[in-house]
């Protein structure tokens, strides 16, 4: 029987659609989730290798979004990390402006992290048990 991969991130399908859009005009795209001041905790989308990442960010995981051709990276800062460990996120879209940085802001929309926390069995399948 095969295993199934568990996965800290996903998209949901308006944020995919955007995200093909969004890969269309600006190539490969990544998203980092800083959780400072100036981007009001959202995710912010940028062109890949645009937002330089190190030690002080944790690697969520990949989006697997149809229509994209590379998988869309997921970065948090560590320290942002530490606060959202055990929990599952999920990036959407919604109407409104949000950071000038992000990539979606001339879109009138912005991303944004719906989360809620991982059952017993992503706990276990991320050691955080």
């Amino acid at each position: 029987m095969a295993e199934t991969q568990q996965s800290r991130v996903e998209a949901t399908g308006e944020a995919a659609e955007l995200l093909r859009r969004l890969t269309e005009v600006h190539g490969p795209v990544m998203f980092h989730q800083s959780g400072g001041c100036c981007d009001g905790s959202s995710p912010m989308c940028y062109p890949a290798g645009e937002f330089m990442t190190g030690d002080a960010d944790v690697h969520l995981g990949d989006l697997d979004v149809p229509g994209v051709a590379e998988p869309v990276p997921v970065w948090m800062s560590r320290a942002q990390y530490e606060y959202w460990k055990h929990t599952h996120l999920t990036i959407d879209v919604v109407k409104g402006r949000g950071s000038g940085f992000s990539l979606e802001a001339p879109e009138g929309v912005r991303f944004l992290i719906r989360s809620r926390l991982m059952t017993q069995e992503e706990l276990r399948a991320f050691s955080l048990l």
